[in-house]
């Protein structure tokens, strides 16, 4: 698919799916996409997430920081499973469909790690990884929700917060740094000894992503932060919600890749008792992947490493 030079959008120049998976082929890259919520890569980073998995990537590792809780933390508001259960049961099934895409159905194997001194829930399944942090969902400005104690990322990332409890009581992150440092200890773990990894993350540039959620915007940040010392790194930025008043640009296999994982991310949601929105976000932001492309620079193998 073409280049794409959005002028609408402060001239930046806007990469398709299709080059950047002609130019990320190689077998040695592990590709990590970073979310806020367990269905902003599907919606955002689509088809390219789709690409990595199923041929352009030795890994591909999907780091979903907030449990999506909308508030409600562990609470089942009414339903037979908290919601964000329902909403990382949506992630795994889409990680999954696009893993078996061509193939019989694996093992998957699920279990808290310890890194940096905080457990974190993580399910391996083929070439896939997921983490789930579970951090509260920080509401669209940042503000947080009374139900869970005002916390968000945004608030830890300026000092109004000093803590921030996942919700499910699994750890306590202890400011910013600590919460990065846990972030960096993942990436050097999956990294294992590529030369190459990647970090898709969302635009930061608010030119080009005018309004976006915060905890989209931090999530960038802790990523960014977490490998900002590293060699050999190619970051991607991709457009969240201002994706949603620019034109389709994904041609009709690539639209189709990108709503059968959303389609079976929301799928996974239902099967957990919680209703979806499969309208307003098809029409939104399906048949969209906006992004633009920070190349790697020096190139080498890393020191192997293993989680703490």
């Amino acid at each position: 698919m073409r280049v794409i030079a959005a002028a609408c959008l402060a001239g930046a120049v806007l990469a398709s799916a299709q080059t950047l998976a002609e130019e990320a082929k190689r077998p040695n890259k592990v590709s990590f996409y970073f979310a806020a919520h367990e269905d902003d890569w599907q919606l955002f980073m689509n088809p390219s997430a789709f690409k990595d998995v199923i041929g352009g990537a030795t890994k591909t590792v999907f780091v979903h920081l907030t449990a999506g809780d909308a508030g409600l933390g562990t609470g089942l508001a009414g339903r037979k499973h908290p919601f964000y259960l329902a909403r990382e049961n949506g992630a795994e099934a889409a990680i999954r469909f696009m893993a078996d895409s061509d193939a019989a159905p694996g093992e998957r194997v699920a279990a808290s790690i310890m890194f940096n001194g905080h457990s974190v829930y993580r399910v391996s399944y083929r070439n896939t990884v997921g983490y789930f942090l579970r951090v509260p969902d920080g509401n669209a400005s940042g503000a947080g929700y009374p139900q869970t104690g005002f916390q968000s990322l945004k608030r830890l990332a300026s000092g109004e917060n000093d803590i921030l409890r996942a919700v499910d009581g699994s750890t306590t992150y202890y400011g910013w740094d600590d919460l990065v440092a846990t972030l960096r200890a993942i990436v050097v773990y999956e990294r294992g000894r590529a030369p190459l990894i990647q970090i898709n993350v969302a635009e930061t540039d608010t030119r080009i992503n005018p309004n976006d959620h915060t905890d989209h915007l931090m999530t960038a940040k802790s990523a960014l932060d977490a490998v900002s010392n590293f060699s050999c790194v190619r970051r991607v930025f991709y457009v969240d919600y201002a994706s949603s008043r620019l034109p389709q640009n994904l041609d009709a296999q690539q639209r189709d890749m990108e709503s059968s994982v959303f389609a079976v991310t929301l799928a996974g949601v239902q099967a957990l008792d919680h209703g979806t929105s499969w309208d307003h976000y098809d029409r939104s932001f399906v048949g969209r992947n906006y992004f633009r492309v920070q190349p790697a620079g020096r190139c080498e193998a890393p020191v192997m490493a293993s989680a703490h």
